[in-house]
């Protein structure tokens, strides 16, 4: 199975905007953007939809992931994740891991 470790540990490939994108399916987009309107209590357009991964600098990003702080950081490092990260475990990534265990279990074996 294909992984894309974003920045914080999230894998990019796990997630239904990532998948509609590459598939360059509207109806995938449509179905995303109904499940997480009704998720987030936010309205969501099919063209909401639209993401290449996180690590990647150019090219369309959805929602939140232009505006992440992590993401950005990473972004000016030049880390292929905050794996390698010198500051590794900095207060901005440790609130973001504390509610998501499943990007810390990736971010650690990255590590290893």
């Amino acid at each position: 199975m294909k992984s894309l470790i974003a920045f914080c540990g999230l894998d990019c490939a796990q997630c239904p905007a990532y998948h509609a994108s590459e598939k360059l399916s509207m109806e995938e987009r449509q179905k995303v953007a109904d499940q997480w309107s009704k998720e987030f209590k936010s309205p969501f357009k099919a063209s909401d939809i639209d993401c290449v991964g996180c690590t990647t600098a150019d090219g369309v990003h959805v929602g939140y992931c232009s505006m992440c702080a992590i993401r950005a950081c990473g972004l000016e490092k030049k880390v292929s994740t905050c794996a390698g990260c010198e500051k590794f475990g900095c207060e901005t990534l440790e609130g973001f891991l504390k509610n998501v265990p499943q990007a810390r279990e990736n971010l650690a074996r990255l590590r290893n």
